[in-house]
């Protein structure tokens, strides 16, 4: 591991976390935004539920860890949610054991340590219309509606109250966002740029809000190595130098 140690924020999640550096994906840019800050680690399972992540839960998440991270943000639902299929083989889990599964991957990351913080992120919309057009002949046939996605959205985030976790409500940001069935997906499942930009929006406002000592918002963050040096690039009287830890003004977004 390289030093010195930072803060770790792991992201645990299916497809959705996979794909967190695919495409503007807001696992790439939380990692800007904590550039300096905070280490972003994915761990991201395609096309997985909430029972494979109980699998893998203690090997993720050990709890005899030395450094336990300070933030870890989890999705899961969205394969949860599809349809049934008759075989009964896929990714589909029922709503109440996916509730009592997210419930038991909640209880587990709470016990890490005093000061793992944790936000679960509910499930997002789909756009239906285009998920039939993009469906692969390799496929099987898949059910996606947004009514399941409702459901294991309000599900997740109704737990979340119960055990005091905080969330995200992403089935409600990203319909906020105008043309989302357009603009935040890539295939109808999968965030596109845009709707990477509301997750992002959403994490970081639950972090500014949240009464978590010491904060996680990037803002309240300590920046590594941000001592002034003459080493920096000459300011314009010629006998200062300027401080570039701070600046931010490459982002095409200035995030809150």
């Amino acid at each position: 591991m390289v030093g010195p140690a930072r803060p770790q924020f792991v992201l645990f999640g299916s497809s959705i976390v996979q794909l967190g550096y695919s495409n503007a994906g807001w696992g790439a840019i939380l990692a800007d935004v904590y550039a300096r800050k905070a280490d972003i680690v994915l761990r991201g399972y395609y096309g997985w539920n909430s029972r494979r992540a109980l699998q893998v839960l203690n090997q993720v998440f050990p709890k005899d860890a030395a450094v336990q991270p300070s933030l870890i943000i989890v999705y899961f639902g969205g394969n949860d949610s599809m349809g049934p299929h008759s075989s009964g083989l896929g990714p589909h889990v029922p709503l109440d054991e996916y509730v009592e599964n997210m419930r038991t991957i909640g209880e587990h990351l709470k016990s890490l340590s005093d000061t793992t913080r944790i936000i679960f992120l509910s499930c997002p919309p789909v756009n239906e219309e285009k998920v039939r057009q993009t469906s692969s002949e390799f496929f099987s046939e898949l059910v996606r509606t947004n009514e399941l996605c409702q459901m294991y959205s309000e599900a997740c985030l109704e737990l979340c109250k119960e055990i005091g976790v905080l969330a995200v409500d992403l089935f409600t940001a990203i319909r906020r966002r105008p043309d989302w069935l357009n603009t935040c997906f890539t295939d109808g499942v999968h965030l596109a740029a845009e709707g990477s930009k509301v997750v992002v929006e959403e994490i970081l406002k639950v972090l500014k809000e949240a009464e978590w000592k010491p904060s996680l918002h990037w803002k309240s963050m300590p920046t590594e190595f941000a001592e002034d040096s003459p080493y920096d690039l000459v300011a314009a009287d010629g006998k200062t130098t300027l401080n570039p830890s701070e600046w931010t003004f490459h982002r095409a977004i200035q995030w809150d």
